[in-house]
């Protein structure tokens, strides 16, 4: 789509969203954890699979022929500082064993991780484990709390191992549950709290370290719904007071959505895709992809860029002016209420306009059955 000029008299709009976009974009210019050609083969000489005609069977087809499987398959991506990157799949894609992988929890067969410039891949074993005491923290799924341990005590262990002094763990374990809000539950023991309430504990604990990369597998897959929401609300608090780099995997399509800056479709252990979550619903790279969003509320998802036309010569540009990664949803009322298309722009340039039949035409394609 070209871009014009926009008219003087018309101010430009401070539009978060598109900010922090073009933050994320020059920082992957200097990724904070890099991902190169990574496998991980399961079985017998596995690293005989890895560039040999076998490694583009089918997993049955390579566990009938040689015993082996591959849960991660040439992988490679970027995350930026400050982002939050979702790796998202269904059970057996490989997204658990990938993120393991970029701790060496389970050794990958061939690639290189790179964190903050660091190489994991040819760490030794002390530098691994200064890498894990320092540098990244994990969040599970089963929460990993130590029962006999009182909450500040759990939200300190990592300072503990650490060397950290006494006093000073227990002062930034304090900060810390206050942070995740769980003042006043700070000698209760992991068997007196809700679900929930134990999955704060462990933020707090991986948050304690100020670790580089925080990592979530599936932290809120064993909570109930109404939890989950929470938590997922809680992770986004918490991003942006303490702006953390995130990968974070789920098999839920919704909570990638509304967690993720980016995500990454996984399928058979190989990345299928990788987007922004806009990017994931408005162009789907397969069959595969399509069908995952096919559900999605494209309203919810879309932004202006993906709806936004040319003006025509007869049309007005006095409408209201917003942002391209405008979520249709929010731009609606404002569309809808104008007598002129909005316009959408970025910096001094506008890029098209959207009226009221662009935004009606996602509604109402989303209702059909």
């Amino acid at each position: 789509m070209s871009t014009h000029a926009l008219p003087v008299a018309a101010a430009t709009v401070e539009d978060d969203v598109s900010a922090r976009i073009a933050r994320l974009d020059e920082a992957r210019r200097t990724p904070l954890l890099h991902v190169d050609g990574l496998w991980k083969v399961f079985g017998a000489k596995s690293d005989r699979i890895i560039g040999t005609p076998d490694a583009d069977l089918s997993r049955r087809e390579l566990m009938a022929k040689t015993g082996c499987v591959v849960a991660v398959k040439d992988v490679s991506f970027d995350v930026a500082p400050g982002e939050v990157f979702v790796v998202m799949g269904l059970s057996g894609s490989g997204k658990s064993t990938l993120v393991r992988c970029l701790t060496r929890l389970i050794e990958p067969t061939a690639g290189q991780v790179t964190v903050a410039g660091q190489d994991i891949t040819s760490a030794t074993d002390a530098q691994l484990r200064d890498l894990r005491r320092k540098h990244v923290a994990m969040v599970f799924q089963h929460f990993g709390l130590l029962p006999h341990r009182r909450v500040i005590d759990n939200v300190a262990y990592g300072l503990e191992i650490r060397g950290d002094g006494k006093a000073a763990r227990r002062e930034r374990a304090q900060e810390m549950v206050d942070l995740v809000g769980l003042s006043g539950n700070e000698n209760s023991y992991p068997d007196q709290l809700s679900g929930g309430m134990q999955q704060r504990v462990g933020l707090a604990r991986a948050l304690a370290v100020d670790p580089s990369v925080l990592l979530f597998d599936e932290p809120f897959s064993a909570l109930d719904p109404l939890i989950r929401r929470d938590m997922q609300n809680e992770v986004i608090r918490l991003h942006h007071e303490v702006g953390k780099t995130m990968v974070f995997i789920t098999h839920d399509l919704a909570e990638a959505l509304k967690l993720g800056d980016r995500i990454l479709i996984m399928r058979d252990g190989a990345m299928v895709q990788v987007g922004r979550p806009d990017e994931v619903v408005g162009a789907p790279a397969d069959d595969y992809v399509r069908d995952f969003v096919s559900d999605v509320p494209r309203s919810h998802v879309l932004t202006l860029r993906w709806v936004m036309r040319d003006p025509r010569p007869e049309e007005s540009l006095e409408g209201p002016v917003m942002g391209p990664d405008t979520v249709v949803k929010n731009a609606a009322h404002r569309v809808l209420a104008s007598a002129h298309p909005a316009r959408v722009v970025a910096g001094d340039q506008l890029l098209g306009v959207v009226d009221r039949e662009d935004i009606l035409r996602v509604i109402v394609a989303e209702e059909s059955p």
